[in-house]
C-alpha cells in the first residue's frame, strides 16, 4: 500500500469516484466526491483525492478557489512562483485568473477539498511536465 493511501481512501470526506469527465487534464488518476452544490449559489465544494505522481494540467480558474489539504502529502504552485508542500490542514486561497496547478507527492496519496464560488469556468493549459515534477522533494 503506498504512503497515506489508507488515510486518503478513509477520509471523512469520503473518497469517490475515477474522475473520467477530466481525466484529460490529469497525469495519472484522479478521484472526485462531490459534498455540496447550489445551482442558485453557483458554489461547489468537492473532495479530489490524487494517487501518488498524480497531478493536473496548470490551469486558471475565473472565480477565486480554495484548496483545504485534508489527508496524505501534495503540491500546489502558481505561475512564476516555488512550488509549495500541502499537508492536512494546509489552506491555499487561488485568486481568479491564476495560472496554477496541484496534485500529490511522488510517493504519496493526497486529498484536498476544493471550493468554488461563484460561476466558474475552468481554463485548461499544458501538462506539469514530468521534467518540472521529478525536481520536486
Amino acid at each position: 500500500m503506498a504512503k497515506n493511501e489508507e488515510e486518503v481512501k478513509n477520509s471523512v470526506f469520503g473518497f469517490g469516484d475515477s474522475n473520467e469527465a477530466f481525466a484529460k487534464f490529469f497525469k495519472g488518476t484522479s478521484y472526485l466526491k462531490p459534498l455540496a452544490e447550489s445551482k442558485d449559489a453557483k458554489t461547489a465544494v468537492h473532495n479530489v483525492s490524487f494517487e501518488p505522481g498524480c497531478r493536473n494540467n496548470w490551469h486558471k480558474h475565473t472565480v477565486p478557489q480554495i484548496l483545504i489539504a485534508v489527508a496524505g502529502e501534495g503540491w500546489y504552485q502558481e505561475e512564476g512562483k516555488a512550488p509549495q508542500k500541502m499537508l492536512p490542514g494546509d489552506v491555499v486561497i487561488v485568486n481568479h485568473n491564476t495560472k496554477h496547478w496541484h496534485g500529490a507527492t511522488k510517493d504519496s496519496w493526497f486529498a484536498h477539498v476544493a471550493v468554488m464560488v461563484g460561476d466558474s469556468k475552468n481554463t485548461w493549459l499544458e501538462p506539469v511536465s514530468d521534467e518540472e515534477y521529478d525536481k520536486l522533494d
